[in-house]
């Protein structure tokens, strides 16, 4: 069986998606057809069948699928022969794991650079799940972007800057002027941000330590929105450094120093071993870090 037969069945497999699986390899979607026929003549079985879902693989395929990427990965490295990848040509799919603090903080950066180095090419945020680091390593998820400690045992990474906290109130604030005071902490109504990959868990965890109990008013699982909700209460948040600057940009709302020497955290970007020396991939990893990496 040849290399390509192998790369074919391998993306199919990925995307569940014969045209998607022809972007990322270079072929034709009538390539990658005829190659799927030879794959099914050899294998006497369908391997994927068409469904809503995309190509869902036979349970013969989802047994087939270890020993032949390790088939696949052991005559890669026989042969040096790795898929090409131009950025200037491609058409590949990229998906990228992100938590909302990711989303709203590389998007426009990353979008900016990638329609000047790779106009055609596409990028799909997935979110972060339980279901990730499974997505990462069958190649469903190029890369994970973000604060996420729970893929750091397995995984390769790379830490791109660090965060600390600010606490952000809107403009106008009756009560809170230049200076947030341990007195005014505790005194005043929070927003509690519970948004994967902002560093909540250890706010809470180092409040706790220090015997500071805030006033949560309100509890939010996600970031958009927040500028918004602050400018127009009387509400506490304390978020990322760079959330803070963010929403200064966007909303009528100030930022101020925390009361409290609270923690700092690493913003990471995250990728499985088969995917270390995969040229596409290095190629995203590149351009993350080049814009991120401090």
């Amino acid at each position: 069986m040849d290399l390509r037969l192998l790369a074919v069945f391998d993306e199919v497999y990925k995307t569940r998606s014969v045209t998607r699986a022809g972007e990322n390899l270079g072929l034709a979607q009538t390539s990658v057809s005829l190659a799927l026929g030879r794959l099914r003549r050899q294998f006497n079985d369908p391997l994927f069948v068409r469904t809503g879902h995309g190509m869902e693989p036979t349970p013969h395929a989802a047994a087939l699928v270890q020993p032949l990427r390790q088939a696949l990965d052991l005559l890669r490295q026989a042969t040096r022969q790795q898929v090409v990848f131009d950025p200037a040509t491609s058409q590949r799919r990229f998906r990228i794991s992100m938590t909302d603090i990711s989303h709203l903080q590389f998007l426009p950066g990353l979008m900016n650079r990638i329609n000047a180095l790779a106009p055609s090419l596409h990028i799909e945020v997935l979110r972060i799940t339980p279901d990730t680091p499974k997505l990462m390593e069958s190649g469903e998820s190029d890369l994970a972007v973000g604060y996420m400690p729970e893929l750091e045992a397995g995984f390769y990474q790379q830490k791109l800057f660090e965060h600390g906290f600010a606490c952000v109130v809107r403009k106008s604030h009756p009560r809170v002027d230049t200076r947030m005071t341990a007195t005014l902490y505790k005194r005043e109504k929070h927003v509690a941000i519970t948004a994967a990959g902002t560093g909540h868990e250890l706010l809470e965890q180092e409040l706790m330590r220090l015997g500071v109990l805030r006033r949560v008013a309100l509890s939010l699982p996600t970031l958009p929105g927040l500028g918004n909700l602050l400018a127009h209460t009387d509400l506490v948040a304390t978020v990322p450094d760079r959330v803070a600057q963010m929403l200064v940009r966007i909303a009528l709302v100030k930022t101020l120093p925390p009361p409290f020497e609270l923690p700092m955290f690493a913003i990471k970007q995250h990728w499985h071993e088969r995917f270390h020396h995969d040229p596409a991939n290095r190629w995203l990893r590149g351009v993350i870090a080049e814009l991120f990496l401090e």
